[in-house]
C-alpha cells in the first residue's frame, strides 16, 4: 500500500461507504460517452459503480472520498480486480433490470479488451476519478488526485489509466499523462484512450 499523505478535505473511505462512492461515481461518469454505449441508459451506472466499489477497489485496492462532491478508486499492479462470480451474477441481473439490449455482453467484451491491454509492468492504477456535476470546474479532480500521484512519484511508481472521454484529455495531460495508446472494443464503440505518467523526480 502506498503512503499518502491526505489534506483534510480527502478522506480514505471505508467498506460502509460503497453506495456513496458508487452514486458519486456515476453522477461523474453520465455522459460519458463509452459508458453509455456499453450500458446505453444512465440508471445502469449507479449499480455498476456501487458493485464496482463494494466488491473490487474497497476490497483490493482503496478509495477517496471528498465530502459528497468528489470520489476516486484505484489499485496497483498487484491487486485481485476480477469480478467475483456472486458479483458477476448480481452485475447481469442488474443490467437486465437498468441496461440496454446487450449490455452485459458489451460488457464482458470491454473488460476483456482492457485487461488485455493493461500493462504488466508495476504501476498504480487509477479505475475513476469523478464529481458531482456541482463540484465541477473547481479544481476538485485535481486536488483528489495530487497526493496519490505524489505518493506514486515518492514510490518510483508510474500512473495508469484509461480515458473513456476525449473532454478529460488535456486535464489529464495536465498532471503529466502521456498519451500510450487506443483502443475499441468493436467498431461500434468509442474510441478509449491508455494513459501513462512516468514517475516525477521531487523537487
Amino acid at each position: 500500500m502506498l503512503e499518502i499523505d491526505l489534506p483534510d478535505s480527502l478522506r480514505l473511505a471505508t467498506r460502509r461507504d460503497w453506495r456513496q462512492l458508487g452514486d458519486i461515481t456515476a453522477e461523474a461518469f453520465a455522459e460519458d460517452p463509452f459508458n453509455l454505449w456499453l450500458f446505453g441508459r444512465e440508471r445502469a451506472l449507479r449499480p455498476l459503480f456501487r458493485m464496482m466499489a463494494r466488491d473490487i477497489y474497497l476490497k483490493h485496492g482503496f478509495c477517496h472520498i471528498a465530502d459528497d462532491r468528489g470520489a476516486t478508486m484505484w489499485a496497483t499492479h498487484e491487486s485481485d480486480l476480477r469480478l467475483p462470480p456472486l458479483m458477476l451474477i448480481q452485475l447481469i441481473i442488474a443490467q437486465q433490470i437498468h441496461g440496454s439490449k446487450g449490455a452485459m455482453k458489451r460488457g464482458m467484451a470491454a473488460g476483456k479488451t482492457m485487461e488485455e491491454h493493461h500493462p504488466r509492468d508495476p504501476h498504480v492504477y487509477l479505475f475513476t476519478v469523478g464529481t458531482r456535476k456541482a463540484a465541477r470546474g473547481k479544481g476538485l479532480g485535481k486536488a483528489m488526485l495530487t497526493p496519490v500521484l505524489a505518493s506514486a512519484d515518492k514510490a518510483g511508481l508510474p500512473v495508469y489509466l484509461e480515458n473513456t472521454n476525449p473532454v478529460n484529455d488535456g486535464f489529464y495531460r495536465s498532471l503529466g499523462f502521456e498519451r500510450r495508446g487506443e483502443f475499441r472494443v468493436d467498431e461500434t464503440a468509442p474510441l478509449v484512450t491508455t494513459m501513462w505518467r512516468e514517475a516525477q523526480a521531487r523537487p
